[in-house]
Formats: C-alpha cells, structure tokens, sequence
C-alpha cells in the first residue's frame, strides 16, 4: 500500500483576536503593511498584493479600532501625490510577528516533521 503521507506539508497562520474571537491582525494585515512601509504609499501596496481600496480601507479603520491606536499616517498629495507612512505602533507589531516566526517557525515545522515520522513508522 502506497502512502501519501509524503506529500503533506505544514500550512499555518497565526493572528490576534479579541476576547469575543473576532479576528483583528494576522499574517496578511502584516503583509501589507510591510509593502506599505516598503512603497509609501496604501495604493502602492494594495496593487503590490492585489487588494481593492475599498475594502483594505474598511479592514484597517476596524483594526485600528480594535487595538486602539492608528497603524497609518496617509497624507495628502499636491502635484506629486500622497504618501502613507506607518506609526510607531505598526513597526512594533511587524516587529513582533516577524520575531515570533524567526523563533518559532522552525520548531513548529520540527513538529511537524515529527509527527510525520511516527505516523510513517506506525502506519506500514
């Protein structure tokens, strides 16, 4: 008998919530404000990964709500457009996921590994 095990690999994601399990910052809200910081700009960075205004707009108001503190400074262009520059408070939380990954990342994929060892041993 032919196992697939083999071919199964760890996917994950992690995020904040709130105590009533609403889901408030994760991953993908991370992504973006990384290609915020990188392009200076919230269209920029939309089109980067592929987000409608509208929506990416709505999904920041409601995290900034939830945690109580602004992730972006936009400012209004003349002849040369805009500019979105993040605060303080969204370097620390980029910070803070890219520091939970670098230390954690590897040992969840060593469990993983794990189990997939004793379930190949145990399941001949």
């Amino acid at each position: 008998m032919s196992s697939k095990i083999d071919n199964l690999h760890l996917n994950y994601k992690i995020w904040l919530e709130t105590s009533g399990n609403i889901g408030v910052f994760g991953d993908k809200k991370c992504e973006l404000l990384k290609a915020i910081d990188e392009t200076g700009s919230l269209n920029e960075a939309m089109k980067k990964l592929g987000l409608t205004y509208r929506k990416t707009w709505d999904n920041l108001r409601k995290i900034e709500q939830e945690l109580g503190f602004p992730l972006i400074k936009p400012t209004r262009g003349g002849a040369e457009g805009g500019s979105t520059v993040l605060t303080v408070e969204a370097k620390i939380i980029i910070a803070a996921f890219e520091k939970f990954h670098q230390e954690y990342d590897s040992i969840i994929q060593n469990g993983f590994e794990a189990i997939i060892a004793d379930l190949k041993q145990k399941i001949k």
